[in-house]
């Protein structure tokens, strides 16, 4: 007999992924990619903002429902878009305002398929009711093949992707069926200790880590201290994950600022160097499941047309990183 099934993370949380965890806020659930109280050892307003942004963040499960209702509850800006796939197509994107905002959809085909619900990757958006209507069962989808954990700036985050679905990380995750964790945070890649320690602590088979753009841009290190802080990071993430691949990326090109020198004298091509380098220390100590990545190659000095600013990608730049990004890290799994 068809009927009517809550996707509420209290009743149902095997049909969520890609958070920390759920915390109750005035009839809401707010998601956390980030441990609530973990952020708050940033002593950073502005990260455990980004904590709160559900990036990556989506409910996948197997079902034959014929129709989806959502109300979400944006509480910083306007915009947000959520996307609905069945059997990995996309068939609905609705874009919420601020406050409460409801959305309702036809699921298209007959039988049980997979079905999924991507938060918006950018502003923080809470839960206040998800269905599934006519349908007779919903069961946990079938299991991704590998767990992915990745992390770096708003360049991660991808807030100029169509929709959340198609951010460069979930289009590598949803070519190889991975199950992904995204920890892109806007502005706040700065290699805090909280974002090392739930990579730690995070069950992965493959981490990636993009750094060096925000710590230029906002002159986080300077060159004595740079070099130690993101050695400190990687270790701390390796302390978790003895035998993961993990592959560390530097900045994609900015030609404006390859060569300007940032407040404490360092231009990208600086910081680009010095997380090569620290790179190849660590590997020249032993750890040989490290693998650097020149951002340069990801994305080059000649595709500046594909940033909207001369630092974040359009997103056709975000699709082409993923077309670069996704047989690479697939051969690092493969070694």
């Amino acid at each position: 007999m068809a009927r009517s099934f809550s996707l509420d993370p209290g009743r149902r949380p095997w049909a969520w992924m890609g958070m920390a965890e759920w915390c109750e806020e005035d009839g809401a659930a707010q998601p956390w990619r980030i441990n609530r109280d973990l952020a708050m050892t940033s002593a950073s307003a502005e990260f455990v903002a980004g904590a709160r942004e559900p990036c990556g963040v989506r409910a996948r499960v197997f079902t034959d429902a014929r129709r989806l209702e959502l109300v979400t509850r944006r509480t910083n800006r306007p915009g947000g878009v959520c996307d609905v796939l069945v059997d990995d197509v996309l068939v609905y994107r609705w874009r919420a305002g601020v406050g409460d905002s409801r959305m309702a959809c036809d699921l298209p085909g007959r039988g049980m398929r997979t079905v999924e619900v991507w938060l918006p990757q950018q502003g923080q958006a809470a839960l206040v009711e998800i269905a599934l209507h006519d349908a007779s069962q919903v069961q946990a989808a079938p299991a991704a093949d590998l767990s992915w954990v990745t992390y770096g700036s708003s360049i991660t985050q991808c807030a100029a992707a169509e929709g959340p679905s198609e951010t460069w990380p979930a289009l590598i995750a949803r070519q190889h069926d991975w199950q992904l964790r995204s920890l892109g945070l806007g502005g706040q890649c700065h290699l805090d200790t909280a974002a090392a320690r739930t990579i730690r602590d995070e069950p992965a088979d493959l981490i990636s880590l993009c750094l060096g753009i925000n710590i230029y841009g906002q002159c986080t290190f300077n060159a004595r201290s740079l070099p130690s802080a993101v050695t400190g990071f990687i270790q701390t993430v390796r302390d978790g994950h003895p035998k993961t691949p993990i592959v560390v990326i530097s900045p994609i090109s900015s030609p404006l600022r390859e060569a300007q020198a940032n407040g404490v004298g360092m231009t990208l091509q600086d910081v680009r160097g010095v997380v090569h380098g620290a790179v190849d220390l660590l590997i020249n100590c032993g750890d040989t499941g490290l693998y650097p990545v020149d951002g340069r190659d990801v994305l080059a000095d000649g595709e500046a047309g594909l940033l909207f600013d001369g630092v974040h990608p359009r997103a056709e730049g975000y699709r082409l990183m993923a077309e670069r990004l996704a047989p690479l890290l697939a051969s690092v799994i493969a070694t």
